[in-house]
């Protein structure tokens, strides 16, 4: 039996994965601020040396793959943590358990990005250098100082750095025999999105953004996906972004790929 670290494991997307890989006869080591083997707080550092210093307690030397599904949207009052936990809640723990994953079996890492990240270019992005020098309380104050604008910054700014962040990393991952891929989802029916509808700043459009297929997407429908890129079925799948978004990205960028 195969061991799977996961953070963000206990709503939405996260959920639904734990499921899906849990029918595949993985065992799973969740990560998550409630309900989860590993209780921790991504947004702060210490939560994040904390997560480690457990998931590593219990997986010993070796882990087989890590999935990271833990994220915050727009709405989030403390927008800061929005940065925090996106993306160091996320850079961090890749780096923290590549040596565990070494030691694994067909070892494979899956991070959950965003249809967002497509739409900010990173030589545009206001977060960019911030992020990448791994200047926490510099791109917290830069949302939080943002206004109105800040949730959209904070959550688009950080998961389009986040996923240069991994393509950066697939060099040195495939030379470890780590595979590391994210996927994009597009609006997809969790606690997260639901959140966004009520809120008054952002309801609205998050209401509009309704894709091709004219729905938006079930949970399972990300698991599944994740659940094939953990798989031995990808196994020459690495450094990729895969865009599960009904077609929206198609339709906003046709020739943006």
């Amino acid at each position: 039996m195969s061991i799977i670290v996961m953070s963000g494991c206990a709503t939405g997307i996260g959920a639904a994965t734990r499921k899906a890989l849990e029918a595949a006869g993985h065992q799973i080591v969740g990560i998550d601020v409630r309900d989860a083997e590993v209780i921790a707080d991504l947004s702060t550092c210490e939560g994040r040396r904390q997560a480690v210093a457990d998931v590593q307690a219990r997986c010993g030397k070796s882990m087989d793959g890590l999935v990271l599904c833990a994220g915050l949207g727009p709405q989030t009052k403390r927008v800061g943590n929005v940065v925090s936990v996106n993306y160091f809640g996320a850079t961090e723990l890749l780096d923290a358990f590549l040596p565990l994953l070494r030691q694994g079996r067909q070892p494979a890492a899956v991070v959950i990005s965003s249809v967002a990240s497509a739409h900010l270019a990173f030589d545009k992005n206001p977060l960019a250098s911030a992020l990448e020098a791994g200047e926490e309380d510099k791109a917290r104050a830069m949302v939080e100082q943002a206004g109105e604008q800040g949730g959209n910054l904070a959550y688009a700014g950080s998961k389009n750095a986040l996923t240069v962040a991994v393509r950066k990393r697939a060099a040195a991952w495939g030379q470890a025999g780590v595979r590391l891929n994210t996927i994009a989802p597009g609006a997809t029916e969790t606690p997260l999105l639901q959140a966004g509808l009520q809120d008054p700043r952002y309801g609205e459009s998050i209401a509009r953004f309704v894709p091709p297929l004219g729905r938006r997407a079930d949970p399972a429908e990300m698991a599944s996906v994740i659940a094939f890129l953990m798989s031995e079925a990808a196994s020459y799948v690495h450094g990729a972004q895969i865009v599960i978004d009904g077609g929206i990205d198609a339709v906003m960028r046709p020739a943006g790929f």
